[in-house]
């Protein structure tokens, strides 16, 4: 597994960490490392993964601004 980091726009709170968090965690295939307040680390083989990410954080009202 590859770890990478999201650079994540619109969050300021514990309640948008917790949101992101959902968001990531309902992935198959992925595990979350850790979710801050503008970032998420998270560990996934498939590269096409990384397309999935970007709709769920956006469906939880965010933005996926880089996958490092």
């Amino acid at each position: 597994m590859k770890s990478h980091e999201l650079t994540i726009q619109g969050m300021n709170c514990a309640h948008c960490i917790m949101h992101v968090k959902q968001a990531l965690e309902s992935v198959d295939g992925l595990q979350v490392e850790e979710v801050q307040i503008g970032k998420a680390r998270v560990r996934y083989d498939d590269d096409k993964i990384t397309n999935v990410l970007s709709e769920k954080v956006e469906e939880a009202g965010y933005k996926v601004v880089v996958i490092a």
